[in-house]
């Protein structure tokens, strides 16, 4: 392990010396990872991308790229292009990117399950806003804006991502 992984412990996240609080999701930390169960994935998985709403803030570091109108993620286990970015219209179920809420103002995107997926070992496990201290995601871990800031702006593409059970 190095100062520059991100460490996901029960105490919160660890990265470069600094403790962040975090959420995680509902189902708690899982191994057994699947779509829809609310579970945070454990393992080892890097940072592969970082994704930014132009029009709500500067961009967060020189890899991050804009959030466009009609970005999605897909999450449908019979889409040809599940667990990945789309263009919407999508005529399978998908995250919207581009939200009106402002959880996905910066969008750090994991490997989990990516970039060949399984169908059904779930999707769109991120790194982004959280709703509330505490309020549990979907799977994803979420910070507080200033804390996701200060860590997309010094992550880069491979940082490690480590979540132990």
């Amino acid at each position: 392990m190095s100062a520059r992984d991100l460490v996901l412990t029960r105490l919160g996240l660890r990265f470069m010396g600094r403790r962040f609080p975090c959420s995680i999701g509902r189902s708690g930390i899982t191994s057994a990872k699947q779509e829809g169960d609310g579970g945070t994935p454990t393992g080892n998985h890097r940072i592969v991308g970082c994704l930014y709403r132009p029009d709500r803030l500067a961009q967060p570091a020189p890899w991050a790229a804009p959030i466009r109108p009609y970005d999605g993620w897909s999450e449908h286990v019979a889409d040809p292009e599940y667990n990945q970015l789309v263009r919407l219209p999508h005529p399978f179920s998908h995250e919207y990117l581009r939200r009106g809420d402002h959880l996905y103002d910066i969008v750090l995107l994991t490997d989990w399950n990516w970039p060949d997926p399984v169908p059904g070992k779930g999707s769109a496990i991120f790194l982004h806003r959280w709703r509330a201290p505490g309020y549990p995601t979907a799977g994803c871990i979420a910070f507080r804006q200033d804390h996701l800031e200060w860590i997309a702006s010094r992550a880069a593409p491979g940082t490690r991502l480590i979540v132990a059970p």
